[in-house]
């Protein structure tokens, strides 16, 4: 019993409160900067949406460029996380995997919008971001022009296409898109990607197989993550 105690005491001590302090912070940052952008978004803002005290936000994070760089990563590991997770279904190739990744999108407008304000202030070669972006989009690019390489070899898309000049297609659709329906959450964002897939597979084929594979393990596109 005594210890049984001792354990719900430490589950509610200073480490689960410092827990709920961060993600407080990063949860006002990921607001503030998706609203106002870094430039126009202050330390004290953050924490005052927090609802701390300005030395308990610097406890947890030194600078608002460090408060920059964990949204950033948090970002990049998520979609990550979603997109290797498609594609470790059995026969869903890249194709699928972006579908589904576009579909997400519609339900984390904020985590969107935060990208694409923190995109277009990073365009400054001042801007604390900015060497970020660069290395990640190139990362993107390199990782696109693999995968499209790998399906191209299972036969999951058509052959003797420049896969590095595709992966640049790619991204640029994909942002364009969404700065498209941050503007106007009217706009089809998801059908507009998939008729851009379509253009991509060129071939029903193809397209057929990629939806029997979805079919075949049960996931519903419509319904799937991200």
């Amino acid at each position: 019993m005594a210890n049984a105690r001792a354990k719900s005491s430490r589950s509610t001590g200073p480490s689960s409160r410092g827990e709920r302090s961060r993600a407080a912070i990063l949860d006002a940052a990921r607001r503030l900067f998706a609203a106002r952008g870094y430039r126009g978004t202050t330390m004290a803002s953050v924490a005052a949406a927090a609802d701390l005290t300005q030395p308990g936000l610097l406890h947890h994070f030194p600078s608002k460029e460090a408060l920059l760089r964990e949204l950033l990563e948090e970002r990049y590991h998520d979609d990550g996380r979603r997109l290797r997770e498609s594609l470790a279904r059995e026969n869903q190739g890249l194709v699928v995997a972006l579908e589904r990744l576009v579909e997400h999108n519609l339900s984390s407008q904020e985590s969107v919008r935060l990208f694409a304000v923190l995109v277009a202030e990073a365009l400054s070669a001042y801007h604390p971001a900015h060497a970020y972006f660069v290395e990640r989009y190139e990362k993107i690019r390199q990782w696109l022009a693999t995968t499209l390489r790998d399906d191209e070899q299972a036969g999951r898309l058509p052959a003797n296409r420049d896969a590095d000049a595709l992966a640049g297609l790619i991204v640029a659709v994909m942002d364009g898109l969404q700065t498209q329906w941050l503007l106007d959450p009217r706009f089809d964002m998801v059908g507009a990607f998939r008729t851009f897939t379509d253009l991509l597979i060129d071939d029903p084929d193809h397209r057929s197989g990629a939806t029997a594979a979805v079919d075949a393990d049960g996931s519903d596109r419509a319904d799937s993550p991200r």
